[in-house]
């Protein structure tokens, strides 16, 4: 392992912005993660993985690891189920049309979100009515202080709408190394009443999709929406939907009777970010080189040469914005550095 220092991390992050570390080392296995918490004990770290869920405002001050693990493997099943354990380091939608083909069913809502797997339980990674703790069995992490290998229950990582404890109470002190899910071999619970899928689907005379036919939906509509961050910098969604109380829902929505949302329950609605902040006025909107994308205005994106404080700053005017006219605040998704 050879620690290299000044090292560029335009490549390490989908929004591509140039960024550098003061020292950079990346790690393929376990034993390498343990023994380079060893030797850099007490110093700063900064855990980087597929970088699709962070915006780099500045240059990183620290040792970067770069958590590059692969493999996977069927840990255990039986004739309906497969505990199957996937690296850190592998590519997530590599990852979902595996199993895909597999025949392992549960994880194909999920398709052609970027990131590496390692990431996906810190962020309860979801889309389409699915999110990573209605599969996760269980995840492996690294204790930065102790350098022990723990194990994580699904109930142990404290689960919640785009939370878990590895953004609350254990943030920085753990680094991910494998995640295990319990996924079907047979009797799959195909879910489709989420979004375009059904249309989708419809429009291409399907009755009883495979899950390979709703991964293919689900990554056309996708597409049509997102921009590839190969061709145009971003991290995906920028913001959360907000989740707002029924009393504040119905208070807004006697002033926007158009307002889409979503019941949670008695208590909780639901809204689309992405609407509101395209009623502020900035979906499609372009200042200098980052925006508003012109399909998707949840998307943030770096039209070649932003900054990350530009980005931040655009992210800030959104935020003010859409609160002064709904009353609403609208929370970043994305982690910025």
């Amino acid at each position: 392992m050879e620690i290299l220092t000044h090292y560029p991390l335009k490549a390490y992050n989908t929004f591509g912005i140039s960024a550098f570390a003061n020292r950079f080392v990346a790690v393929h296995t376990v034993a390498e993660v343990t023994c380079v918490l060893k030797d850099n004990a007490g110093q700063k770290l900064f855990i980087l993985g597929g970088g699709s869920n962070m915006l780099l405002t500045r240059d990183i001050d620290a040792l970067v690891i770069y958590t590059d693990l692969k493999g996977k493997e069927v840990v255990w099943q039986d004739e309906k189920t497969v505990h199957i354990k996937a690296m850190a380091g592998e590519n997530w939608h590599e990852f979902v049309l595996y199993c895909i083909n597999e025949g392992y069913g549960g994880i194909e809502n999920l398709s052609l979100i970027p990131g590496n797997v390692g990431t996906t339980p810190i962020q309860n990674i979801g889309a389409y009515g699915t999110e990573i703790k209605d599969t996760m069995v269980s995840c492996e992490a690294v204790d930065i202080a102790t350098q022990q290998v723990v194990t994580f229950s699904n109930a142990e990582c404290e689960f919640g709408y785009r939370e878990s404890v590895f953004k609350g109470r254990l943030k920085d002190k753990y680094i991910i190394t494998s995640v295990t899910f319990g996924l079907t071999k047979t009797e799959h619970k195909i879910n489709t009443s989420y979004g375009d899928i059904a249309a989708e689907l419809t429009k291409n005379n399907i009755v009883s999709p495979t899950l390979k036919e709703v991964s293919n939906a689900i990554t056309t509509i996708r597409q049509s929406k997102l921009p590839d961050p190969k061709e145009l910098g971003n991290s995906g969604s920028f913001f959360k939907n907000p989740v707002i109380t029924i009393e504040e829902f119905e208070r807004i929505y006697l002033l926007n009777p158009t307002m889409p949302h979503y019941t949670l329950d008695d208590t909780y609605v639901k809204v689309p970010a992405g609407w509101l902040i395209e009623q502020a006025g900035f979906k499609g909107k372009r200042f200098g080189d980052a925006g508003v994308h012109a399909k998707q205005a949840l998307v943030l994106v770096n039209y070649g040469n932003a900054t990350g404080q530009e980005l931040l700053k655009l992210s800030e005017n959104i935020q003010d914005t859409v609160f002064d006219k709904f009353g609403i605040k609208i929370e970043a998704e994305v982690n910025v550095i």
